[in-house]
């Protein structure tokens, strides 16, 4: 990898952990659900308009949107607003490639290999120890749901990886369109139109300056570059890239938050982080039932069936989470093995373009 694309992997790495830190900062102006509707919205309008008519089917665009935008970026905007701490978070969100092989191993019948299970075990052993630390300093319950929100954007990389979009960007940008306005809708019912008008008449710079942070740096920006290294490199060369994430997370929340990395959070780090490297890179076993999983081969992008390893976001995404997007065919590698999605919580994927890539090698 040429020293300029090397450098724009790890800008994209750490775009996507710095998003958390991002996140946090738009909790003080908005409520969550609708920091989370402003997000989709602007990262929808005005690129809708630019990337073309949609490359998959219409069920696959509703299905992801519902699964990564409402219920994974509901979830972690709210559990974050409940007291999750950002870095904490980037880390946590990272169990997604766990999640990911396990949906992929129950609905298309991959089976994992040896060393995937024992990255997946020391994996879920770091989510422990971060429950443990969390438990003694902070709220378990928006503990969980983080967690909730890394097993909802696991399932979305399983529905990527069955659309497998052609165009990563293209698909990524019209699923922000579907969370709009069921999250508009979901902040209207449970924060009130009176805080939501609030929210609004109250925007300043900062405000709105995360919004354009976490649409258009992390999603846009974040996705398009990761997508077009993946298809100018093999996705086992980029997708460790996305290791770097949780890092630039908590180093920017201890940075800018002040947030305390304690001795039993780098211990929980460094338990995710080597569980998800080993899930990620490690061979996919072959697929046996259904979705007819094959062979591992196309390295997805984020957002895609992803494979673990990357990470969204993100949340756009959101990704990182596997290096390949969900969007293999029907079961190509556990989701989740290959590469990040959008590893900012914002999970988006990249999943077709990098598959193409490696077919044209």
């Amino acid at each position: 990898m040429r020293p300029a694309h090397l450098a724009l992997a790890v800008l994209v790495a750490a775009v996507w952990g710095v998003n958390f830190t991002v996140i946090e900062i738009g909790l003080a102006h908005f409520p969550p659900l609708l920091f989370s509707a402003l997000r989709f919205l602007a990262a929808a309008v005005p690129a809708v308009f630019l990337v073309g008519r949609p490359k998959v089917a219409w069920k696959w665009i509703v299905a992801v949107g519902l699964a990564l935008g409402v219920a994974k970026f509901g979830l972690l905007f709210v559990g974050m607003d409940a007291g999750m701490p950002a870095g904490l978070s980037s880390l946590v969100l990272q169990i997604q490639a766990v999640f990911t092989a396990g949906i992929a191993a129950a609905v298309l019948g991959e089976r994992p290999t040896r060393l995937r299970l024992l990255g997946m075990a020391v994996a879920l052993a770091g989510i422990g120890v971060a429950a443990v630390d969390e438990g003694a300093s902070g709220p378990l319950g928006a503990f969980a749901l983080v967690v909730a929100a890394a097993v909802c954007w696991g399932a979305s990389n399983v529905l990527t990886r069955k659309a497998s979009p052609p165009d990563a960007l293209n698909f990524m940008v019209w699923v922000s369109t579907v969370p709009v306005l069921p999250l508009l809708a979901l902040s209207l019912l449970t924060e009130g139109p009176s805080r939501d008008l609030a929210a609004l008449r109250a925007l300043d710079w900062q405000g709105a300056g995360t919004v354009v942070y976490v649409a258009w740096i992390t999603t846009v920006f974040g996705f398009g570059a990761w997508g077009w290294l993946l298809h100018r490199h093999p996705a086992s060369t980029v997708a460790p890239f996305s290791l770097l994430v949780p890092v630039f997370g908590m180093s920017s929340a201890a940075l800018f938050l002040h947030e305390p990395v304690t001795g039993l959070r780098w211990c929980a780090a460094t338990l995710l982080v080597g569980g998800v490297a080993l899930t990620s890179l490690a061979p996919a076993g072959r697929g046996g039932g259904a979705g007819g999983a094959q062979e591992p081969g196309g390295a997805q992008e984020p957002g895609g069936a992803q494979e673990p390893g990357g990470a969204q976001e993100p949340g756009g995404a959101e990704t990182a989470g596997g290096a390949e997007p969900a969007g293999g065919t029907g079961g190509d590698r556990p989701a989740g093995a290959d590469g990040p999605v959008g590893a900012d919580g914002a999970g988006a994927p990249v999943a077709g373009a990098a598959r193409t890539a490696a077919g044209r090698r």
